[in-house]
């Protein structure tokens, strides 16, 4: 049945399927530093529903913006300027945090103050990001179907993935640097397509050093308990409780050493 549909549709072959295999595994491992880099900037809204609803509304966003880039993609990539926009945007994101710093001497990226002003971010973060993936896609097929169902399967593990970073960054210490840094990386790698593709790291080379940043943010946990940075301190609530205590105490002792006055003294 299956070589009848091959016969009926010689695009359907062995090659193609192959060719799919391949894009998805680069999908997959491409989106891992683009997945890390959505959720940190998600931690930019306190609610946690609202990180959920801004990542599901932001990746559809970037989903059909994904998808426009495919379709264009041989037009985009004549036009050096696209990956220099995009080069300067990851790097402006990346310096806004490493030299942004809250009273608690913590890096922190963007801050949001509602849901609608995190989707574009997230949307034009994941097509800078795509510049780098969907060019590489491109050159290992010319067949747009291939590489939108490569893209499709991306999108999709991209949202999985950056579920589990969302909860990972509440666990681990260094990983919300990690995942900025794999922002610098991508960024540099972009700017030096712009300068000369000559400069441009290998593939494999950036995906190597992905995977050691990676080891490094996953090094160290987060301490449990009241030592944790994040947790709400408990120390001040007690002293208060201990101060009204004592000054209850002091209330009744002072109540008890007063006597009342006899009758006969006040007449």
């Amino acid at each position: 049945m299956l070589d009848s549909l091959f016969d009926l549709h010689p695009h359907l072959g062995l090659d193609a399927a192959l060719t799919i295999l391949v894009l998805i595994a680069l999908e997959a491992v491409l989106s891992a530093d683009n997945a890390i880099a959505l959720a940190a900037l998600v931690k930019g809204l306190e609610d946690p529903k609202l990180q959920g609803r801004a990542l599901n509304i932001g990746l559809v966003a970037a989903f059909a913006m994904r998808m426009a880039l495919i379709l264009t993609a041989t037009w985009v990539i004549q036009f050096w300027q696209f990956e220099l926009m995009g080069a300067c945007y990851l790097l402006w994101l990346a310096f806004q945090y490493f030299f942004r710093e809250d009273s608690d001497d913590q890096h922190h990226g963007p801050r949001f103050q509602s849901l609608w002003q995190a989707i574009p971010v997230i949307a034009i973060t994941d097509l800078a990001f795509s510049l780098d993936s969907v060019t590489t896609a491109i050159a290992l097929s010319d067949e747009r179907w291939l590489v939108l169902t490569g893209g499709i399967f991306g999108i999709i593990t991209l949202r999985f993935m950056a579920g589990f970073f969302i909860q990972w960054l509440e666990e681990y210490v260094h990983l919300q640097d990690a995942g900025y840094l794999t922002v610098v990386l991508v960024g540099l790698r972009l700017l030096l397509k712009v300068i000369n593709d000559v400069f441009v790291p290998p593939q494999g080379l950036m995906i190597l050093a992905i995977a050691i940043i990676f080891i490094w943010g996953f090094s160290k946990r987060k301490p449990e308990g009241p030592d944790r940075p994040d947790a709400t301190p408990t120390h001040a609530p007690d002293n208060a409780l201990q101060k009204n205590t004592h000054e209850v105490q002091r209330i009744r002792e002072r109540s008890a050493t007063e006597s009342p006055q006899p009758i006969n003294e006040r007449v």
